[in-house]
């Protein structure tokens, strides 16, 4: 695979002597579709050459996201999980419990639950457990994910059947799930979406049934780029399924400025408020999917763009994807990163969802989360 590499670093490495330090010089926001340079501590650009080199380029990605998105707290807001459970439903081959945890001081996060019978006998060997992240719904939110709502998006469920523990948390700001994000101090409810699914995991690791270290994450829609998001952040997700969710916000619809007003598309209070800001100059939004991909390598990611969708564009995901893949080059990991393009529109269909569980389970046996 050919990679790019800007001129003037291709002459830095070859001929230094007749580039000046000045023509070196970083620019604010390094390109999203060259993921093999990096910013020295001189603010001077320099080529990723190894793994440690691109840890520095991952570190300006996760800064970028947190200048929009807030800073990604610590322990100060971690707190006894207090888990309730609410409701449970016989469904066959698992039950289904409607819980509830806390992911902080002063906010319970409602959940699904869907544990296979199997793995509740006595004896049993723990199982493969995964975060199951729901699309945009204002009614039953992350009641689509286990079948009450949509069809087509029951793959909470269905990951039960096939043997799997599920958590489906509800997003916030979305059905009976209201947190107030400014009083519990969150700058947008993406951030606020990624900490609820950090302790989501945390809820996870307390459970003896489940497989601990390594866990999935998929999602449709809303829930394919928070899927995203949250593994950027979290080196337990070892896998990803995002499903119609994402594109550059660049190609954005577009890149339309009405869509980028306050209040609409990303820039509602339930996604990135700050984004607004950028809507005459979205090249100049300090991360894009193309990083947030990259800084996901070497873990499994599937990332399904039907070609139909009218909310993201396919053209615009494989670009994406080309500058992701040249970081799973480095780690020589190239098979991690797959895409597929379904001849469909802004859904998640049967064999879609079939693929995406086989995706699942052959990159939990072994698969390094090595960063």
């Amino acid at each position: 695979m050919r990679i790019a590499i800007p001129i003037t670093l291709f002459l830095l490495t070859l001929v230094p002597h007749i580039i000046s330090a000045d023509d070196n010089v970083a620019p604010n926001r390094l390109p999203r579709e060259n993921l093999l340079i990096y910013r020295d501590a001189g603010n001077y650009l320099q080529p990723v050459r190894t793994k440690d080199d691109w840890q520095k380029r991952r570190s300006e990605i996760l800064a970028g996201m947190q200048k929009v998105m807030g800073t990604l707290p610590g322990d100060e807001k971690r707190c006894p999980l207090e888990v309730k459970v609410h409701e449970e439903v016989d469904c066959g081959k698992y039950v289904r419990r409607l819980i509830s945890y806390q992911s902080e001081p002063g906010s319970r996060v409602p959940a699904y639950l869907c544990i296979p019978k199997g793995a509740l006998e006595e004896g049993a060997v723990p199982v493969s457990a995964a975060l199951c992240l729901h699309g945009t719904d204002n009614t039953i939110g992350h009641g689509t994910v286990v079948g009450l709502g949509r069809p087509n998006r029951n793959y909470a469920g269905e990951l039960a059947e096939r043997g799997w523990v599920t958590l489906a948390p509800n997003y916030p700001q979305l059905a009976k799930y209201q947190p107030n994000l400014e009083k519990l101090g969150w700058e947008s409810g993406t951030l606020k979406a990624v900490w609820d699914n950090i302790r989501g995991l945390d809820l996870l690791d307390t459970l003896p049934y489940v497989k601990h270290e390594k866990y999935a994450a998929i999602g449709h829609s809303l829930g394919g780029h928070n899927s995203v998001y949250t593994a950027v952040f979290e080196p337990r997700i070892a896998a990803v399924v995002t499903s119609c969710g994402l594109d550059s916000y660049l190609d954005y619809y577009e890149g339309k400025p009405e869509v980028w007003q306050p209040g609409r598309g990303w820039t509602q209070d339930r996604y990135m408020a700050k984004l607004a800001d950028y809507r005459n100059r979205l090249d100049e939004i300090p991360f894009d999917f193309h990083e947030m991909v990259g800084a996901i390598a070497p873990r499994s990611v599937l990332i399904i763009a039907p070609l139909k969708d009218s909310n993201f564009r396919y053209e615009s995901v494989d670009k994406v994807a080309a500058a992701a893949r040249q970081i799973y080059q480095l780690y020589k990991q190239p098979q991690q990163l797959q895409v597929l393009h379904p001849d469909v529109e802004h859904d998640f269909p049967p064999e879609m969802r079939a693929a995406a569980y086989a995706f699942l389970e052959g990159s939990l046996v072994d698969n390094s989360v090595e960063q």
